[in-house]
Formats: structure tokens, C-alpha cells, sequence
């Protein structure tokens, strides 16, 4: 297959053909990403600054939200496949995630902003799974890279809006933490909305039920192709630190406090830019190139920070970390739709959030007792190398055959 890159024209047509529920899945992500950066971009600086809590105690924090997150994608991937049905598990990881916005204002201390950021991602992750395999369900295999690409596009356009309006806030209230976490509450409202009226799931789609099953079954039936994927995506993980510590470099670098939702900023905006192209390069890349691709700009951008002293450079680091979130983010969306069985697509993609999890949680709490220890620069530079290190499955990838498109 060729890899010449499609033009600009044939780029438009493609987008303009996706089906109306990955547009409306899109712009679901959008409002609920604007929603979570302006309270995610602010939320390192409040614990660390206003609440006091140590740098090793943040990454036990980021480690175990996004890992709780991460786990419940495999009971929910599982239950979608199970009952034949992708909206109903989607609209309640949503719907968690905005019921629970308004107890970081009214949270009174550490503990009710730990549990509000662990329920806030225990709704990510029961709406991953099924969200990711409806996308799955409703393109046709050429065009599920591009399809992947656009949603990831729209959430980051999120992203971007989400921490420039908690910068408008912060100067206009004069660094008041509080009312930017209930302004936050109102883009949540609106991306419920959007999902429950607008995502459709035409019976033709829906994967056949898998009744009375039991839970755990099925699980074999996953090829050995997606479990070595998933061997390569769950080292990466644990390379990849939360972004809490992106915002503390920048701060500990020069950035002020009122504006360090910029470095999310800058990270979400390099990977707005990327991820449609992204979603291109993944329906005509083998496996192979984007999997080294997404290891190399890890490293690389782990590398910078590493050495980083200055905001040039830390924004630097931040926007090559940006390029990998939208190589990997992609192309590993795509890649587990492509390996795994259409009747078990939810359950791989539940799967292989589950070892993410472990890997995340792990790599997080490592890196923050690293940086606690040692500096932020030698636990960045240990990261770096740690990226390297999934290369060393691809030998074995190739020996156990490529994940099929389809």
C-alpha cells in the first residue's frame, strides 16, 4: 500500500464523509475536555501551592486517577460487547464525569479534591471503551485512522479553549480558583446534552450480544497480535508521566502561577494540529512506523525536559510531549480496533486500557518519588530512556504477525 500522504482536497472529503455520530462523539469530547482542562489545568498548582501536598503525593494522585480511569475500561468494554450496546455505557461515563464537577469548588480540603478527580475518571473510564468501539463500529476500516484523528482533533480543541478560559478567569477574579471550577460546570452540562440528543446507534452497527456469558469469557479469544500490542502500549505507558508534572516544570522553570494553564495549552495545541494528519498516516503506516513513532517523540520530548531550564525549552518539551499524545493516542485507537474481534472490540479496548492502567500508575508514582529525590530532570531523563524501551518487542511483534486491517 502506498504512503504518499492524501492531498489537502481529498483531506476535506473525508472529513466531510464521516458519519454524523463521530462528528456529534467529537464534539461530545470537546465540551467535557473544555469542562476537565479548566479545572485540570489549575488543580497541580492548587495542591502543591494552596493545599500543600508534596510532589511525591501528586503523582500517587495523578497515578491513581488516571489509572482508575484506565481499569474501568475493562469492566465497561466488556459489559458493551456483552449486551450488544455502545450509547447507554457511553452517556454514564459522561454523565458521572459532569455530575461531579461542582465538588472541586465547594471541596473544603485535600481529600474531597482527590476523591472529586478519582470519580471524574472513573467516568472517563467507563465511557471509553464503548465510545471507542461505537467509532469503531460505524467506520468502515479505511477510514477508522481518520475517523480516530477527527474525534481526537475536537477533544483537544477542548483542551486548548478549556485552560486559555481559566486564564480569563484567573486575571478577571483575580486568581479565584474556585469560581473558574464552577464555570466549568456549565461546557459539562452541554456535552451530556449533546450526546444524549444527538449520537444515534443505528441497530445495523450494534455488535451481536454476547447474552448470558460469563464476564471474564472471551478474554482468550483475543489474538495474539492485540497481546503484543498491548505489551508495547502498556511499556510506553508507563514511561509517560502525568500531565500535573508537565505544568510543575514550566512553573518550576519561570512560568507564573496565573498563567500555567498555558503549558496545557501549548501541549493540546500541538496535538489539535496533529491528530487529524495523525489519523491519516494510521490508515497507511504499518504497524511498525507507528509504533517507533510514537516511542521516538516520547523520548524526545522527555529528553528536552529533562535538560530543560528555561520556559523556551520546558515549552519545547511540552510540544513535542503533544506530537506523541496524537501519534499514540491515534494510532493505538486504531491499532486495537484493527486486532481485535468486531464482537469483542469494546473488551479489547477495555483490556488494554487495564494494563495501561498498571503501567500508568506505576510509572507515575516512580516519577514522582524520582523527582522528589532527585529533581524533575533526572526523573525526566530516566522517562526518556524508559520510552526507548518498548523497541525491544517489535522483533517479536514481526515474528508474531502484524494486527490485520479490519
Amino acid at each position: 500500500m502506498s504512503e504518499r500522504a492524501p492531498d489537502s482536497a481529498e483531506t476535506i472529503r473525508r472529513a466531510a464523509s464521516m458519519p454524523s455520530a463521530v462528528w456529534a462523539l467529537g464534539l461530545t469530547s470537546l465540551f467535557m475536555d473544555f469542562s476537565s482542562e479548566m479545572i485540570h489545568a489549575l488543580l497541580p498548582v492548587y495542591l502543591a501551592g494552596t493545599l500543600g501536598v508534596a510532589m511525591a503525593d501528586i503523582g500517587w494522585i495523578e497515578g491513581a486517577a488516571e489509572a482508575t480511569a484506565l481499569a474501568v475500561k475493562v469492566v465497561s468494554g466488556r459489559l458493551s460487547d456483552m449486551i450488544g450496546r455502545r450509547k447507554g455505557l457511553t452517556l454514564l461515563g459522561y454523565g458521572l464525569a459532569a455530575a461531579v464537577k461542582p465538588i472541586f469548588p465547594l471541596a473544603g480540603g485535600a481529600a474531597e479534591v482527590i476523591a472529586a478527580r478519582v470519580l471524574d475518571r472513573l467516568g472517563k473510564g467507563l465511557r471509553g471503551a464503548p465510545r471507542d468501539a461505537l467509532i469503531a463500529d460505524v467506520t468502515t476500516p479505511e477510514q477508522r485512522g481518520a475517523a480516530y484523528g477527527l474525534r481526537q482533533t475536537l477533544d483537544t480543541v477542548g483542551a486548548v479553549i478549556g485552560p486559555l478560559a481559566a486564564i480569563g478567569l484567573m486575571l478577571a477574579t483575580h486568581d479565584d480558583t474556585r469560581l473558574v471550577f464552577w464555570a466549568a460546570c456549565l461546557p459539562a452540562l452541554v456535552c451530556v446534552l449533546i450526546l444524549a440528543l444527538f449520537v444515534h446507534e443505528p441497530e445495523e452497527t450494534r455488535p451481536p450480544a454476547a447474552g448470558r456469558k460469563a464476564l471474564l469469557e472471551g478474554f482468550s479469544e483475543l489474538p495474539r497480535p492485540f497481546w503484543l500490542l498491548l505489551g508495547f502500549g502498556a511499556a510506553l505507558a508507563a514511561a509517560r508521566v502525568g500531565e500535573a508534572f508537565l505544568v510543575l516544570q514550566a512553573t518550576g522553570a519561570g512560568l507564573e502561577i496565573a498563567f500555567a494553564p498555558l503549558t496545557l495549552v501549548a501541549m493540546s495545541f500541538v496535538a489539535m494540529l496533529a491528530a487529524y494528519p495523525a489519523g491519516k498516516i494510521v490508515d497507511i503506516w504499518s504497524e511498525r512506523r507507528l509504533l517507533v513513532s510514537a516511542s521516538l517523540t516520547l523520548a524526545a520530548s522527555e529528553a528536552v525536559l529533562a535538560f530543560s531550564r528555561d520556559i523556551a525549552s520546558a515549552f519545547v518539551g511540552v510540544g513535542l510531549w503533544g506530537l506523541h499524545i496524537a501519534i499514540a493516542q491515534v494510532a493505538f485507537s486504531a491499532l486495537v480496533a484493527r486486532a481485535a474481534p468486531a464482537h469483542l472490540r469494546a473488551t479489547g479496548f477495555g483490556v488494554f486500557g487495564l494494563a495501561n492502567a498498571v503501567a500508568v500508575i506505576t510509572g507515575n508514582v516512580i516519577f514522582g518519588a524520582l523527582a522528589e529525590s532527585s529533581g524533575q530532570g533526572f526523573a525526566y531523563g530516566c522517562a526518556a530512556a524508559a520510552a526507548l524501551a518498548p523497541l525491544a518487542l517489535l522483533p517479536a511483534m514481526a515474528r508474531g504477525g502484524k494486527a490485520r486491517h479490519g
